[in-house]
């Protein structure tokens, strides 16, 4: 996996957790599953644009804040 995956696993797993969310509850909210949700935390799964769109939009924080 390249670094940009890496920092955006972090900051969603970081995002999440500051929210208090579960993977569950995360998966539940953007309507996809805790699996994917995990493996996007890995990382062991490559991201959509359009995934990290709405990650961001659930967690609210910008696209550039889940990749920084």
């Amino acid at each position: 996996m390249s670094p940009a995956m890496y920092r955006v696993a972090k900051n969603v797993r970081r995002y999440r957790l500051a929210r208090g969310w579960t993977q569950q509850r995360l998966a539940d909210r953007v309507g996809t599953g805790r699996i994917y949700i995990a493996q996007i935390e890995k990382p062991s799964k490559e991201i959509s644009l359009e995934m990290l769109g709405r990650l961001a939009k659930t967690l609210r924080v910008s696209l550039a804040a889940l990749v920084k």
